[in-house]
C-alpha cells in the first residue's frame, strides 16, 4: 500500500463556544472548555488515515495531561506514532473560540512541536525517505521543515499554515502547495509578488513563481486546482455548517489520500472539498472526520 509520512504538530485542543468573537477588551460568557485532539499535522495524518491509507506520524508531545487526549485519535484511526516521542515539557495547546455561525478564532501555543528541530527530524529519516508521499505544515520549526524536504524521495505535499518564513527552495518541492486565498497572498509576499487579486489570479502568479501545481482553499465555494493543465474550479456541497474548524486540514490529509489511492490532483480535489463539507457538520476538528465508509455530502453549490 502507498504510504504517507505527515511531519508535523500534535496539540491538545480547548474549544469554547460563544454567540459571537469578543472585541478588543471585551468579556463575553462562553459554554464547552473540552479538551479535544488537534494541531494540524495531527489533524491531516487522521483524516487521511480515515481515507483508508497508511500514515506515519513524525512530531512530539510534553510529559503533561494533555498528551494523552492528544494522541487518542491518531493511535484510534491506526496512524503508526513510531515517530513520536513524549518530550519534557508540555504539550502544543490551541485555544478556539467557535462563534454559533461556526467561524472560528485560534491561538496556538506551540510547546512540544518547537521540539521538532533538524535533528529530531534526520533520527527519523527512514520514516521520511521510504514514504511515497511527504506532508507539511508550518507548525513546526522552519529549518525541520526544510529538513524534511530534504530527506524526502516521494512527492512532497504542503500545506503552509501558518504561513512562515521557510527556505524558498524547500517551498517550491510543493507538488501541490496547498492554501487558502489568505496564505495565498502571505506567501507571495514572501517572494516579493503581488499578494492581491482573484484566487486565479494568485494561484497563476503561484504557478509563475516556479511552483508544479497549487491547490487554494476556498472555504464553501470549494477550491481552485492550478497546474500545467490550466486552472479548474472544485465546487463544494453545500451543507450546514456548525463549526469550521480543521476543515482545511481534513481537505489536505483527504485530497493527499486521494492522491495515494491513484486519483489525479482535481479527483483528489474533488474527494477532498467532499470530506471537509462533511467535517463542518459536526463540532471540533479530528472529532469531526468521517472515515472511507461513511457516505459523504454530494450535492455542489
Amino acid at each position: 500500500m502507498p504510504t504517507l509520512t505527515v511531519v508535523g504538530s500534535i496539540n491538545a485542543d480547548l474549544a469554547v463556544h460563544v454567540q459571537r468573537h469578543p472585541n478588543p477588551g471585551e468579556t463575553l460568557l462562553g459554554s464547552g472548555g473540552s479538551i479535544s485532539p488537534g494541531g494540524k499535522g495531527a489533524n491531516q495524518a487522521v483524516a487521511a488515515a480515515l481515507q483508508g491509507v497508511d500514515v506515519s506520524f513524525v512530531g512530539a508531545v510534553g510529559e503533561d495531561a494533555y498528551a494523552a487526549a492528544a494522541l487518542a485519535l491518531l493511535e484510534e484511526s491506526g496512524v503508526n506514532l513510531a515517530g513520536v516521542q513524549r518530550l519534557e515539557g508540555s504539550t502544543g495547546l490551541a485555544v478556539i473560540t467557535v462563534a454559533e455561525d461556526g467561524e472560528n478564532a485560534i491561538i496556538v501555543i506551540p510547546g512540544a512541536n518547537a521540539k521538532v528541530d533538524p535533528a529530531y527530524v534526520r533520527k527519523h529519516a527512514k520514516t521520511i525517505e521510504e514514504a511515497d508521499l511527504l506532508l507539511l505544515q508550518g507548525e513546526i520549526p522552519a529549518d525541520a521543515f526544510a529538513q524534511a524536504v530534504a530527506l524526502a524521495s516521494g512527492r512532497v505535499v504542503i500545506n503552509l499554515a501558518p504561513v512562515v518564513e521557510v527556505d524558498a527552495h524547500a517551498l517550491l518541492q510543493a507538488d501541490p502547495l496547498m492554501a487558502n486565498e489568505h496564505e495565498a497572498g502571505l506567501i507571495l509576499e514572501q517572494f516579493g509578488a503581488e499578494a492581491t487579486g482573484s484566487p486565479e489570479a494568485l494561484a497563476q502568479r503561484l504557478l509563475d513563481l516556479g511552483f508544479a501545481s497549487v491547490v487554494l482553499t476556498l472555504g464553501a465555494q470549494g477550491a481552485l486546482v492550478a497546474d500545467g493543465q490550466g486552472l479548474t474550479p472544485v465546487a463544494s456541497p453545500k451543507v450546514d455548517s456548525v463549526d469550521t474548524t480543521g476543515a482545511g486540514d481534513a481537505f489536505a490529509g483527504a485530497c493527499c489520500a486521494a492522491l495515494l489511492k491513484g486519483e489525479d490532483l482535481r479527483g483528489a480535489a474533488a474527494h477532498a472539498v467532499r470530506v471537509a463539507a462533511y467535517s463542518v457538520t459536526g463540532h471540533g476538528a479530528q472529532t469531526s472526520y468521517p472515515n472511507q465508509d461513511q457516505e459523504l455530502p454530494g450535492q455542489c453549490v
